[in-house]
């Protein structure tokens, strides 16, 4: 079986478009059908559909995806034992991320990143909507919910520490709680379907609904009307980090944390074995980020 007929028939499931899939492996159209044909040939089987306009794996496409991935890594894996091959990870590794911590946090970092992998091109989706990475293509998603999909892997690369905020004009004005009863009494803004914050007291677990007359569904958007003194938000801390630093942010309630089991992952298809770019992120950006993170250094 050959292998570059297999890197192509990888490529062509992430992006669904035969010349495209050529054009990144440096191969005509023309010849990345023929490749594709044959690769179908030594099956016995169609991988594709095809059409005029469009190209989708067929069912025995999509089964033989995932070891023709598996083919590829070991193969690697095998060159590199003995010296064989390329020495750094490369290829286009396709990454999807929150847009507010991509932003903020991915893209800052991607500078030491590719000078340390300079054969790696990067693919970079920054959305809010919650993809599926298999059906999208993606090597790696970024992101701080808990794992529900079994056929996904997570890595924790940071805590994600939440604390209650507003801004010193806001407690100027309006007082400063000093329980967390005491927050029904005062403007929150809340990202929708987050309205219900839970906080660790002497008497156990107090959870409190909140309201205010601000929802939004972007984190960045409840973040800024807290600074602009709209209110008390819930918000993590690589938000609001400068915030605080600079005081335009104050933290509110210090003493009674909220329970909080979230943190910064990233989650990617199940493999046997790592492919070689996806280990190479991971490890690099634990190591960026920092234990504890550089967000939560920097306001202690």
């Amino acid at each position: 079986m050959n292998l570059e007929h297999l890197k192509l028939f990888v490529r062509l499931a992430a992006v669904n478009n035969i010349s495209q899939a050529g054009e990144d492996l440096g191969l005509s159209p023309a010849v990345a059908s023929s490749h594709l044909r044959k690769l179908e040939d030594s099956l016995g089987v169609r991988l594709l559909h095809r059409t005029t306009r469009h190209v989708a794996l067929s069912e025995e496409g999509r089964a033989f995806l995932p070891h023709a991935e598996e083919v590829l890594i070991s193969a690697e894996a095998a060159r590199a034992a003995v010296g064989v091959g390329t020495t750094s990870p490369s290829g286009t590794l396709r990454i999807t991320a929150s847009a507010s911590f991509g932003r903020m946090h991915l893209v800052p970092g991607l500078v030491g990143f590719l000078e340390r992998y300079p054969d790696l091109e990067l693919d970079l989706r920054l959305t809010d909507t919650i993809v599926d990475l298999v059906e999208g293509g993606f090597d790696i998603a970024i992101r701080n919910s808990a794992l529900k999909d079994s056929s996904l892997i997570a890595r924790r690369l940071a805590p994600d520490k939440r604390i209650l905020c507003a801004s010193p004009d806001y407690l100027a004005h309006h007082g400063t709680p000093t329980h967390p009863s005491m927050l029904h009494e005062h403007e929150c803004l809340t990202l929708i379907g987050m309205d219900q914050w839970c906080f660790q007291c002497e008497n156990g677990v107090e959870p409190i609904r909140v309201k205010g007359r601000i929802r939004t569904d972007n984190g960045e958007a409840v973040r800024d009307a807290c600074a602009a003194g709209l209110g008390i938000t819930l918000s993590s801390t690589w938000s609001i980090y400068r915030h605080l630093a600079e005081g335009s942010l104050v933290e509110v309630l210090p003493e009674t944390p909220l329970i909080s089991e979230t943190g910064i992952w990233a989650v990617y298809p199940s493999n046997r074995q790592l492919a070689p770019k996806v280990r190479a992120f991971l490890d690099y950006f634990s190591e960026y980020f920092g234990s504890p993170p550089y967000w939560d250094v920097q306001q202690d």
